[in-house]
């Protein structure tokens, strides 16, 4: 018995990583609506060279924990950002629940149609459940600051529906459809048709290799910025430093007092 147990080991822990790579999904498909209308975003992950953020990012899709949550950030030709929080019909939005951060994957550029994970300012290994799309290339910026925001997927289809996101109404810098600067400095209590929202990601294809059919760029930046010592003087994450008020449901909106 032990001898057939000793065979059967490596089998089984082949089967195993079969397994395992089998479930990563190098292509997944993003629902959402936009001004009422249902849009499909399909990304190809970056399995390969990036695995510990799409393993991060498939098990919050796996877990259902994007389901339903909203865009929060827009910024006309730079980014659009959700995967942090939902709208449960009233304010301040929701924070969906977060696992533990993970390590920095800086292998790819920000260059516009890539997706990369948020995180907090000054803190290279933070990223958890927000990502990020690139409207413009943001390389010169973002490959560098913070240790580089990792990137770890392209959109292949449907960036036009991410990239309409910036042309809707505002409130601070959360996209809200049909709902006014006056409804949001009066505070107004908005109803979910005002959100841009994330209704589900899903596994598209499951070819982990996919992502050798495109034209990636390099993270050539952050190889240099290495070599340095780091000067980071607290500012880093720029744009990004909100992050941290976010998490603590900062958001610009007040509930509106009966």
């Amino acid at each position: 018995m032990n001898k057939i147990s000793k065979l059967l080991k490596p089998i089984i822990a082949l089967s195993a990583l079969t397994l395992s790579l089998s479930s990563q999904a190098t292509i997944v498909e993003f629902d959402v609506t936009i001004s009422n209308e249902v849009k499909k975003v399909k990304v190809n992950l970056f399995d390969e060279t990036t695995p510990i953020t799409v393993s991060n990012f498939l098990k919050y899709v796996n877990d259902g924990r994007y389901t339903d949550t909203v865009i929060h950030r827009a910024i006309d030709g730079f980014i659009v950002q959700g995967g942090g929080f939902t709208f449960e019909n009233e304010l301040p939005l929701t924070a969906v629940d977060a696992d533990s951060a993970i390590q920095n994957e800086p292998v790819w550029s920000n260059v516009k149609g890539t997706i990369a994970m948020a995180k907090i300012g000054s803190q290279v290994d933070s990223a958890t459940n927000q990502w990020f799309f690139n409207l413009e290339n943001n390389s010169a910026n973002l490959d560098l600051q913070n240790g580089g925001f990792t990137v770890f997927g392209q959109v292949i289809e449907g960036m036009e529906s991410i990239e309409s996101i910036t042309s809707l109404s505002f409130c601070g810098e959360i996209p809200m459809p049909n709902y006014s600067q006056e409804h949001c400095s009066n505070g107004d209590l908005p109803g979910v048709e005002n959100f841009v929202t994330i209704n589900q990601i899903t596994i598209y294809d499951p070819d982990v290799t996919s992502a050798n059919n495109l034209s990636l760029v390099k993270n050539t930046l952050i190889a240099d910025a290495n070599k340095t010592p780091d000067t980071d003087n607290g500012s880093s994450g720029g744009s990004f430093a909100w992050f941290s008020l976010l998490a603590f449901g900062l958001i610009p909106f007040r509930k509106k007092t009966k």
